[in-house]
């Protein structure tokens, strides 16, 4: 690859006179003519990213993350990263393990590097999380959650939670368990689950038991075969397709067949759930699309243009082999 040496030594300048070129400063007519015609015959190419630090503006959005292992986030990040580049703008990403202290440092540090704007994939809100909003002064934009001060792009948690309760309901299931997480996490935690209550309400002779597990597959493996023991439900709605995925294999650990003996659900749409047998009946999210979204909404708050408060993104009721029509069966 071509440096600025190269350059600067092909067209018989300095090296300072040709990264003043490079970051717009005024040069002579005849020396840019020079340092044009040795970029050309060099094929050398800025590094945006030393560029933008220089600036008094970058062109860096710093992106939050609190797990990298998780399909929703690298998803979104995908699709965040693509967006931005499209805009000749880059991304630079902060994996905090779920640290809280780890994700409200982030903010500072993003801003201390003169990012252009932050994005959060955010689980939760805190009080700490709105404070560092506020110190830092620079553009952000939520994903995930939602908060009535910053922009946010949220997915359709509530409706998804409904139509998955509908659903079980006109496959004729009415032994409920519904395994969900902690409701520190608003939307997963708390806006999924009320939309099932809400779809729970409009039957009266529903039994159903909810109950919380961790994201973790071990762990909602764990929790399904205690649940299974108690409560022997016919089917599992789960706040995740990885806590399905828990939930499928404690059915297989007891010798249970899927969907005779035990339906499952989940929320996501991920890959996987495609590709195992039986095929898992889930509420899809569009997380590629939403991350596109969110790159084009970060953009416009960086450059002082109105954005919408909280955009939603779509769902889709994906069914698969994991649940039967029991109203079929008793025919």
């Amino acid at each position: 690859m071509s440096t600025i040496s190269d350059i600067a030594k092909l067209a018989g300048v300095a090296k300072s006179t040709v990264s003043r070129f490079l970051n717009g400063g005024s040069v002579g007519e005849a020396t840019k003519k020079k340092i044009e015609q040795a970029i050309k015959e060099t094929g050398y190419t800025p590094n945006p990213f030393a560029q933008s630090l220089k600036a008094k503006r970058t062109n860096i959005i710093g992106t939050i993350v609190p797990r990298l292992d998780s399909y929703a986030a690298s998803q979104t990040l995908m699709g965040i990263d693509e967006q931005l580049k499209r805009m000749n703008y880059q991304m630079l990403i902060s994996n905090t393990s779920q640290n809280l202290e780890r994700e409200i440092e982030s903010i500072y540090s993003f801003a201390n590097q003169k990012m252009a704007g932050i994005i959060l994939l955010a689980t939760e809100i805190t009080d700490q999380h709105i404070e560092a909003f506020e110190a830092v002064n620079v553009p952000v934009l939520l994903i995930g959650q939602e908060h009535e001060n910053f922009h946010s792009l949220i997915h359709d948690d509530f409706n998804a939670g409904y139509e998955m309760g509908r659903y079980v309901l006109e496959k004729g299931y009415r032994k409920i368990a519904y395994l969900g997480v902690t409701e520190r996490d608003i939307s997963v935690g708390i806006k999924r689950k009320q939309g099932f209550k809400k779809a729970m309400k409009e039957v009266a002779d529903c039994q159903v038991h909810f109950y919380e597990t961790l994201f973790k597959i071990p762990a909602a493996q764990a929790s399904a075969m205690e649940i299974i023991d108690e409560f022997q439900p016919s089917i599992f709605v789960c706040a995740t397709d990885n806590i399905a995925l828990g939930v499928l294999k404690a059915a297989y650990s007891e010798g249970m067949t899927i969907p005779k003996d035990l339906a499952v659900t989940g929320f996501g749409g991920y890959d996987v759930t495609g590709i195992i047998h039986p095929g898992l009946t889930t509420a899809k999210f569009f997380y590629k699309d939403a991350g596109q979204t969110a790159a084009r909404h970060i953009v416009e708050l960086v450059n002082e243009r109105p954005v919408e408060k909280i955009t939603t993104s779509k769902f889709e009721i994906i069914e698969r082999e994991s649940v039967d029509n029991l109203l079929n069966r008793r025919l």
